[in-house]
């Protein structure tokens, strides 16, 4: 519409605005509030990207120059950002308009979003019910229609669990996929969104897929319709423990993958080879040698 000319960003903006003030008080996904400086953006001149006008929030695990990133913790109430992280200044250059930072764990380390310094974070399906985490304000503030698409990331669960929790899209890509993504083994967050369409998430992918030379895999680009290509596809019902989920969860995983083989792709049930324990291990290992995973908000 804003394309077309049949609406302004401004106008997309307010509505989102009204949204926030009218819901947020009960869910607290947003944590916090950026609404005079994206009124200023909105009125231009936007960069020509395809979110051009859209609102948009960012997680408090990320910098934006000039604005508070506290990652939860009360170390970090008073921050504020001397620098913008590389994958939210590429947001920024699709176009969106970025109006808050939504609610995260302490250090986006847990599945649930609940901290002491920026409170619980309620699913907007049932308020006596988690949002997930880490990236629960971003689930939260999409699915209960405040935002069309948000910042997330995830490297244990952080997008998939809260879109999961709230019904929203989450995808994470594989490792080094993206702008301002690493490589090393230890590099296990990687930095997306969580959407209300497939279709959004991918065009945001497409546009924030690294297209360097030292790019660990080529380039997918956006792909805007039905395609000829046939994946093959594994799926598993088990978890890394070879336990099985609830009934509901296992009925959607199998309808899922029956969908997949009916639009011609081969879809074949596997069982991770994978020692659930040792995993565990291995990753929390990972995770507590980083020092990036802890450090200070970034000054870059």
């Amino acid at each position: 519409m804003i394309a077309k000319g049949e609406a302004t960003p401004s106008e997309f903006l307010e509505d989102a605005i009204a949204r926030i003030e009218t819901l947020n008080p009960r869910i607290n996904a947003i944590v916090l509030s950026l609404f005079d400086q994206a009124r200023t953006a909105a009125k231009g001149p936007l960069p020509d990207g395809p979110f051009k006008g859209v609102p948009y929030a960012i997680k408090d695990l990320t910098d934006l120059k000039g604005t508070r990133r506290t990652s939860g913790s009360r170390l970090f109430a008073n921050h504020i950002s001397t620098g913008t992280t590389p994958s939210v200044a590429r947001s920024i250059a699709a176009g969106f308009l970025v109006l808050g930072k939504t609610n995260t764990p302490e250090f986006g380390l847990n599945a649930s979003t609940e901290s002491v310094l920026l409170g619980a974070c309620h699913n907007p399906w049932d308020l006596n019910h988690s949002s997930g985490g880490s990236s629960g304000g971003a689930g939260a503030a999409v699915a209960s229609g405040m935002l069309p698409i948000a910042y997330a990331s995830d490297g244990g669960g952080s997008i998939r669990i809260p879109a999961s929790c709230c019904g929203v899209f989450g995808l994470k890509p594989s490792r080094g996929r993206t702008v301002g993504a690493g490589t090393r083994p230890e590099d296990v967050g990687v930095e997306h969104c969580v959407s209300r369409s497939v279709r959004d998430s991918a065009r945001l992918f497409a546009w924030n897929e690294r297209q360097d030379a030292a790019a660990p895999l080529p380039p997918i680009g956006f792909i805007s319709g039905p395609s000829s290509i046939r994946r093959t596809i594994g799926f598993a019902t088990r978890d890394l423990y070879g336990q099985e989920p609830t009934a509901s969860v296992k009925a959607e995983i199998e309808r899922t993958a029956h969908l997949c083989r009916a639009l011609g792709h081969r879809v074949e049930e596997a069982r991770l080879p994978v020692d659930g324990e040792e995993f565990i291990r291995n990753y929390v290992t990972l995770r507590a040698a980083d020092r990036q995973s802890f450090r200070q908000p970034s000054r870059q």
